[in-house]
């Protein structure tokens, strides 16, 4: 029997609502986010708004400042690099202990995603597949038992996603390229063939870098 699913609180559908508009670039980068506008505009009181911003700060996607409004993060083509080389020494250490962990759950968690990021391309949802490309990463995370490198790992793909998603009007062909790398990392779990996974996230990751690369030049 499934558990009954609590209501989202007000900070959470505040955070949900906000980062969805950052994502898809309605808010734009630097935009400030006044407090007054924002709760208004949702229709709830500033207690609630200010968590929900304060935990958009903690993914990056917000930036905090003292005497004056938060506003939406930006990031120079250094930064987006800066992150995919840390997220490729985070994902690639990951992959390596999480092959040792495999277990028929674990493997159809992933397998579940899979089918969700094939239905979300073939639609072109693009924003629900960057959505189920992000949770593809936290799933591998969350099976290591280090939950500090877990916590890392959710940041630094809160990041990366975004310069993604700022630059998705080229982002079919990334998505369907994506969904394969992650199908071949998939198959590699599968088979408990530790070196192989990782060969295929370290491929994955060097990808993700050469589209960037390709999409910021052509942006």
């Amino acid at each position: 029997m499934k558990k009954i699913k609590k209501p989202e609180s007000l900070a959470d559908q505040a955070y949900n609502l906000i980062r969805k508009d950052i994502l898809t670039g309605i808010l734009t980068p630097k935009e400030e986010l006044r407090e007054e506008k924002l709760a208004i505009e949702l229709g709830i009181s500033r207690t609630p708004l200010r968590e929900a911003i304060r935990r958009l700060a903690t993914d990056g996607l917000v930036v905090l400042k003292t005497g004056k409004p938060a506003s939406v993060s930006s990031f120079t083509k250094e930064d987006a690099l800066h992150q995919m080389e840390v997220r490729k020494l985070l994902e690639t250490y990951n992959i390596e202990q999480v092959a040792r962990f495999v277990t028929p759950t674990f493997l159809n968690t992933l397998r579940d995603n899979l089918k969700l990021q094939k239905h979300a391309s073939d639609k072109n949802d693009f924003h629900e597949f960057m959505e189920l490309d992000r949770e593809f990463h936290l799933i591998l995370a969350n099976q290591n038992p280090n939950t500090k490198l877990r916590e890392m790992i959710h940041t630094i793909n809160t990041g990366v996603n975004r310069a993604f998603l700022i630059l998705a009007n080229t982002y079919p062909i990334s998505a369907m390229e994506a969904s394969g790398e992650h199908e071949d990392i998939f198959t590699a779990l599968e088979n408990k063939d530790e070196v192989a996974a990782t060969k295929a996230m370290l491929e994955h990751m060097d990808n993700i870098e050469r589209r960037f690369l390709h999409y910021y030049k052509k942006g």
